[in-house]
């Protein structure tokens, strides 16, 4: 079976930059559960596992405008450090949540002060070209609830 719309894939990863320094890798632990033609990983990366199927490996190179974007300047925001979900004591260059009225996004803190912290709303990773070297799990079809849902369930999926 080949990933295309409305089938699950599992697969696992490791993400580099271009100069191969890696940045995450899935490998210790779950692999990542989604549903093909939903928007639930970055498009350019979907677009690339079009046609793949169970057992393959790829290698896929996003450019920074494929994957995170360019950095916008003036991205950094004030915000009442309640409103952050974090794990760990906050602090500079710490990776936080916030709600916003495009739904949840990450930000990376500037400064941390009594009751608020600067965030930046550039995602982490942009302005970085990438690289993912994607090993594919599983591919099976997806769940009329899935596919209602607009989301893989399970496993390295969501759970409700």
């Amino acid at each position: 079976m080949k990933l295309g719309k409305d089938k699950v894939g599992r697969f696992h990863y490791a993400l580099s930059d271009v100069n191969g320094i890696e940045i995450e890798n899935s490998h210790d632990g779950e692999p990542v559960t989604y549903l093909h033609g939903h928007g639930n990983v970055l498009s350019a990366l979907e677009r690339e596992l079009e046609g793949a199927g169970e057992g393959d490996s790829l290698t896929i190179e996003l450019s920074a405008d494929e994957a995170y974007g360019r950095r916008r300047e003036g991205a950094v925001q004030r915000v009442p450090i309640k409103h952050l979900s974090h794990q760990g004591k906050l602090r500079k260059g710490s990776i936080a949540t916030v709600h916003t009225d495009d739904g949840h996004r990450q930000v990376t803190v500037v400064k941390v002060g009594k009751f608020n912290a600067d965030v930046d709303f550039n995602h982490p990773l942009a302005g970085h070209d990438l690289r993912f070297d994607v090993e594919i799990i599983e591919v099976r079809d997806g769940l009329a609830e899935e596919i209602a849902h607009g989301h893989a369930h399970g496993p390295g999926g969501h759970h409700h």
